[in-house]
């Protein structure tokens, strides 16, 4: 299985998938229909962001924390049949704890 190692301010996230949904009168909503979560799993860190004096700010976040970020984040790509997205630290919006 290969890795994925994000440069600088760059974090690796997996969406967390959603469950089945419904409407109240029970119709099935499909997939083609529904939005993508904003929510995810923060799989890998990068060393954090580089400041133009040469600098590097560590980021806030760390592998194994449950964010959210903004709705049309990061690139998404695939690796070994996994989805992920790389976005930068400023996309994300929260960690929940």
């Amino acid at each position: 299985m290969a890795k994925l190692r994000p440069l600088y301010d760059k974090i690796v996230v997996k969406r967390m998938e959603e469950q089945e949904q419904k409407t109240p009168s029970g119709i099935i909503i499909p997939d083609t229909a529904k939005e993508k979560p904003q929510i995810g799993e923060v799989i890998a860190v990068g060393d954090g962001k580089l400041l133009s004096n040469g600098q590097v700010v560590s980021p806030k976040v760390k592998k194994g924390d449950k964010v959210i970020f903004n709705k049309y984040a990061g690139t998404e790509v695939e690796l070994d049949g996994e989805k992920y997205l790389i976005m930068s630290e400023d996309e994300i919006l929260a960690i929940i704890e």
